[in-house]
This record gives C-alpha cells, sequence and structure tokens, in this order.
C-alpha cells in the first residue's frame, strides 16, 4: 500500500514539475507554424486612401485556413488587428474585441468601417484554439488613411 501511494505522489510531482518547466502558460500549447509562412494583405497596402467602409482581402502563403476548433496540421485562421497598440499574450487564445477580429469560419475577407483619419492594420494567424503559432505568423503593419471623399476602392491592389 506504502509502495502504490509513494508511485502517486511520484506521478503528481513528475507532472507539477513538468509543467513548471514549460515556457507557456497552463494548459496552452502553440501550434507550430510552417517555415516561411506569410499572411498579409490582397488588395490594400500601406498609406493607402480609403473610404469609411471598405473591403479587406488576406492573403496566405506556406500554409493553409481552417475554421476555429478544426485542429489542422499548418493551418489556422485570420485575426484583423486595428490600431493595436500592445499584442496579447501570444500563449493564450486572443481575445475578441474591437481591436483584434477574428475570422473563426475561416473567412478570407471583410467589410471594414472604420472613421475618418490614420489608422494601423495587421493580421495575425492563429490555430484551431485561437492562439498564435509559434513562430506566429503575421503581416507587417499597415498605415492606412480612413477619408469620407477617398475613391471607390479598386477590386485589387496594383
Amino acid at each position: 500500500m506504502k509502495l502504490k501511494s509513494a508511485a502517486i505522489l511520484l506521478f503528481i510531482f513528475m507532472a507539477c514539475t513538468q509543467a513548471v518547466a514549460s515556457d507557456e502558460a497552463p494548459g496552452s500549447h502553440r501550434s507550430p507554424s510552417s517555415d516561411g509562412a506569410t499572411v498579409g494583405f490582397a488588395n490594400i497596402g500601406d498609406g493607402d486612401v480609403l473610404p469609411p467602409t471598405f473591403i479587406v482581402r488576406f492573403s496566405i502563403s506556406g500554409m493553409g485556413i481552417a475554421p476555429a476548433g478544426v485542429q489542422i496540421d499548418n493551418t489556422g485562421h485570420y485575426h484583423l488587428l486595428i490600431n493595436l497598440v500592445e499584442y496579447p499574450d501570444f500563449n493564450l487564445p486572443l481575445p475578441a474585441n474591437d481591436q483584434i477580429i477574428h475570422f473563426g469560419k475561416g473567412q478570407t475577407e471583410t467589410e471594414v468601417s472604420l472613421a475618418e483619419g490614420d489608422h494601423t492594420l495587421q493580421v495575425l494567424l492563429a490555430d484551431h484554439a485561437h492562439i498564435p503559432h509559434q513562430p506566429p505568423v503575421m503581416s507587417d503593419v499597415i498605415t492606412v488613411v480612413v477619408a469620407a471623399d477617398a475613391p471607390v476602392q479598386s477590386e485589387n491592389k496594383d
């Protein structure tokens, strides 16, 4: 009986030690990204002047798209970061708010409405659990200018 209790205690100790040794948050696991994987914007770019409501199309290379909740290697879904000043903890699921827009159904484009002025945009890929990959697959930050008198948006970025 004492041997069985000692074995149970040893198992619990080893499990706790392994959790503490991990550099990730308890319960989280960051999916690996493919070497050279990229995401970005297919139809807008840095410095573009856009109307208050415009279409954003996302692009991806080196990985695929799958809805949230569907765990397939080398896939994820898009998150649009709008005017984000500080990144959240990438070891945890991304929050959903006005600055972090989730596309968990696997959407590849969206209509965005922003107030007039300068805005920063960035695309971030996250896995089935809304956790960014390791290393993160994210675009460069772009700045767009929203103006009421902006020309009608073209179909694709030149």
